[in-house]
């Protein structure tokens, strides 16, 4: 397709949540925006599909949101009004162990603390401190390196969170503690002995407690399409079916933001950028990559404990150690043989996504960038592991590798789900080195993906940070 050369004020390249925030935030201050997709939808990894059999709606990248009700951004958007519901599991998560009990995540702090045995007042006190601080640095700490709003409760979080995961847990003593800490850690998608991997599971918590984890009904593209209404409903336009390989290829304007990462860009735009900049991005780095996996079964997943029956979330690891171990040596380039799995069973809560009677599970685990290894086995035999007579329920399943990934959405490089690595070095200077991280060295162009902070994660703030520093820059406008 071809598009009709039109004047813009600014354009979008790329439709995934960021790439949606950063246009409505600018159409909103009323200029003329286009977005231009690639794909045949919108959403990037928010789109649900019928991956299995017909009846079955299946999430093909993300699954479930922590961080979308707790978005700075998005909960000022009126998304209900355009389709949007979400559904709160019973629990948020729970954590399987070998023994048949679990850990939980439960909204109430309390709840959540009572099967902690003699960590209870350890967490309690924790969370009663980030759940009060959260609200007062929320859009710091999702946001780019800057003098914060509270310095005094920022550093207090930031001291915690730069903490790598392995010296956080220290702090609990029990299994059931420390195994709940190690699967919200995990999320961070590398060893967790590198510092700062304290911050997700920490964030995890908190927002857990605070706004839950809820389920979009209908399935994970319902928010891609409630910001794709709220944005066209004040005058935003929409293309697609347009991959953008250079620049020639968009209509003139005066802005343009990349829902993309280093390596996209430097192939669109890369000879408009000085050497230095585009140095930084030749050596961006990417993280672990996923295999993922969807069943249809004939009915819910047996787990053996109770209460992750009653989960919209499971994380299997068994130990902190186990896990810890198996995220070292998968980021080492080995496959572990028990990986730690992420798990979502979102027909529990949610009717629409099976035929009655049946059901839904989505699930991956971490591999090394870019591999291929077939990992349907040992994720099947991790549920199995905590829930007995899995595999007898499945009656169909897809799945996809880190090509099969990367080929579905072009920002996963190498199955990469969060736009490059988000250790210590590349925490607060992805995508490279400078006083804003969403300008690039060309005037007037921009990198608003998950390549920027604040990372990954369905929250829409990298593209909101960068819209902002857009229209500072080159409209003058402040927000």
């Amino acid at each position: 397709m071809t598009l009709q050369k039109s004047d813009y004020d600014a354009i979008v390249v790329g439709s995934g949540p960021n790439g949606l925030a950063a246009a409505i935030l600018m159409q909103q201050q009323g200029l003329n925006v286009l977005i231009i997709e690639g794909k045949d939808e919108i959403g990037g990894g928010l789109r649900s599909a019928g991956l299995t059999l017909p009846g079955f709606t299946h999430d093909v990248c993300s699954a479930i949101h922590p961080l979308a009700l707790a978005s700075p951004f998005f909960k000022t958007l009126p998304l209900a009004d355009f389709g949007l519901e979400y559904i709160q599991p019973t629990l948020n998560a729970a954590h399987p162990f070998d023994n048949g009990t679990a850990a939980i995540l439960d909204r109430s702090i309390k709840n959540t603390a009572d099967c902690l045995g003699a960590d209870a007042q350890t967490y309690t006190a924790l969370m009663r401190e980030l759940t009060g601080a959260w609200p007062l640095i929320d859009q710091d700490a999702l946001g780019p390196l800057r003098f914060p709003r509270h310095p005094f409760v920022m550093a207090q979080f930031g001291l915690k969170a730069l903490q790598s995961a392995e010296t956080f847990v220290k702090r609990f003593k029990t299994t059931e503690a420390r195994g709940l800490f190690g699967g919200m850690a995990a999320h961070a998608i590398q060893p967790l002995s590198n510092l700062s991997t304290a911050a997700i599971g920490l964030v995890l918590l908190a927002t857990g407690h605070l706004k839950g984890w809820p389920i979009p009904k209908g399935g994970s593209a319902a928010i891609a399409n409630a910001l794709a209404g709220c944005f066209k409903s004040i005058g935003g336009t929409i293309e697609t079916r347009t991959y953008i390989k250079s620049l020639d290829q968009l209509p003139s304007t005066q802005a343009v933001l990349f829902d993309v990462t280093p390596k996209q860009l430097l192939q669109i735009a890369g000879h408009k950028f000085s050497s230095i900049y585009k140095w930084q991005l030749e050596r961006y780095r990417y993280g672990m990559g996923v295999f993922k996996i969807d069943w249809a079964m004939d009915g819910p997943i047996p787990f053996t404990a109770p209460e992750c029956r009653q989960a919209g979330t499971i994380h299997l690891g068994n130990t902190f150690e186990e896990i810890a171990a198996g995220e070292l040596q998968t980021s080492q380039g080995r496959q572990a043989e028990k990986p730690f799995v992420l798990l979502a069973q979102q027909s529990l809560f949610d009717s629409s996504r099976a035929p009655e009677g049946k059901h839904t599970a989505w699930a991956y685990c971490h591999v090394p960038n870019g591999s291929t290894q077939d990992m349907t086995a040992a994720i099947e035999a991790q549920v199995e592991r905590f829930a007995p007579g899995f595999k007898d329920l499945i009656v169909a399943k897809s799945t996809m590798n880190t090509a099969q990934v990367e080929a579905y959405n072009p920002n996963y490089i190498g199955g990469d789900i969060n736009g490059g690595i988000l250790d210590i070095g590349q925490l607060f200077t992805r995508p490279a080195l400078r006083w804003s991280p969403y300008k690039t060295s060309a005037r007037g162009l921009y990198i608003c993906s998950s390549s920027t902070p604040p990372g990954g994660g369905v929250h829409g703030m990298c593209g909101y940070n960068a819209a902002k520093k857009a229209l500072s820059d080159v409209f003058g406008i402040t927000v």
